[in-house]
């Protein structure tokens, strides 16, 4: 647990402008770009002012925005997203200011899981409210049974297969959230239902925009527009198994992506070479992690996958500590070329994805894959390591 939000700030405007004579402007907002005359409106909300301001090269990094459906009262008082550390410091202080008895928590995503397990944590019983049959639709239904398993083991309530239809609410605050299924008492609700990319600025400036309505780059991120530049939450990327646009909303796509852009701000040509769509969480002790195609992202694309799982164990059988872990790689049939990868396991199984990333985003085989030199001591892996146990498998069938 964090103690102090400090910790949580990675730099200040000070240290900004002190390390890398960068001038940051809090509380200012770009209301519009003008790519015509090279400028932008500016607003300073704390007084209402606004100007123009000219550019010679312009990078927007606009990011995303939670997703907050139009519901009946889900402007409710006791209705939160989490999308900024301003958001995070508003929901502690009304849990610390008024315990509620019961939360509720709408979609089974990454955030809602973290969610969840925190007010667990906390001493707040949960239900948890998810539209599809299952949680964390990025994972296929046999590994989020896993999930689903690890989050009930906390102690939360699971509705899946529900859709939320509105809110009750008693002088203004959220009593209860009502579902296609039935009502459920809540004195606070978070809404986990994902995010939007923050591309009306670029759509009103006339930029064309790419998967999901993000906006669409080329892989030295550069807009449709000449010296304007996009990257981060708010910017498309290629997917680099189907070669496709794709849009992944996540904090170290947005890092990579702002490096790359600023070096060829700078003129130094470099390219973003894409995402893997790589994620990693946990519920409780259980680690969770998936990159690549799943079953049915691989389907969707057309691609003929095999699949191989298995269940072992993250250290040797007799090594104090070693915990279950199940793996599930994807490789293409006739190619062998690996696609896909998901983990669900004890302490120490998560970080296993790293070496699927890899694989797949050097195009390696099932083969190749299977004849890498992975380290071994009985304190972090068994002789031959579960990812590879199930390339073995998959070898099989491609």
């Amino acid at each position: 647990m964090v103690d102090e939000t400090r910790h949580l700030i990675a730099r200040t405007p000070e240290e900004f402008k002190v390390r890398q004579n960068i001038i940051v402007y809090p509380g200012h907002e770009v209301t519009a770009v003008e790519p015509a005359s090279g400028r932008i409106r500016v607003l300073r909300r704390e007084d209402g002012e606004e100007w123009w301001e000219p550019y010679d090269q312009l990078l927007l990094a606009t990011g995303a925005s939670p997703i907050r459906p139009p519901l009946p009262n889900i402007d409710a008082h006791g209705i939160y997203t989490v999308n900024s550390l301003a958001d995070g410091i508003a929901l502690r202080a009304a849990i610390d200011a008024r315990p509620p008895h019961r939360a509720l928590v709408v979609g089974g995503g990454y955030i809602g899981l973290e969610m969840a397990e925190n007010l667990i944590r906390v001493g707040i019983p949960v239900d948890l409210v998810e539209q599809s049959p299952q949680l964390m639709t990025s994972l296929d239904p046999d590994m989020a049974g896993l999930v689903a398993r690890a989050a009930e083991s906390l102690g939360i309530s699971l509705h899946l297969g529900e859709a939320v239809t509105g809110f009750e609410v008693i002088h203004g605050a959220v009593s209860a959230v009502l579902t296609d299924r039935g009502s459920y008492p809540a004195e606070l609700v978070v809404l986990g239902l994902g995010v939007q990319p923050n591309s009306d600025l670029a759509r009103a400036a006339g930029i064309p925009l790419g998967a999901k309505e993000s906006i669409r780059v080329d892989p030295y991120l550069r807009t449709g527009i000449e010296n304007i530049w996009a990257a981060g939450d708010c910017a498309q990327s290629r997917h680099v198994v189907t070669g496709r646009p794709t849009w992944v909303a996540l904090g170290t796509v947005a890092n990579k992506m702002g490096r790359v852009a600023g070096l060829n701000i700078a003129g130094v040509r470099t390219a973003f070479p894409g995402v893997a769509g790589t994620a990693i969480t946990k519920v409780g002790t259980v680690e969770i992690a998936r990159t690549g195609l799943s079953t049915e992202e691989a389907a969707a694309e057309g691609l003929l996958v095999a699949s191989s799982t298995t269940t072992a164990k993250t250290r040797a059988g007799y090594y104090p500590g070693a915990e279950r872990i199940t793996v599930k790689l994807f490789a293409e049939v006739g190619t062998g070329r690996m696609v896909g990868g998901q983990i669900v396991g004890g302490q120490g199984s998560g970080k296993r994805i790293d070496p699927v990333v890899a694989a797949i985003t050097a195009r390696m085989t099932v083969d190749d894959f299977l004849h890498l030199d992975l380290a071994y001591a009985p304190p972090f892996s068994p002789t031959w390591d579960p990812v590879l146990v199930a390339a073995r498998q998959l070898l099989h069938q491609v």
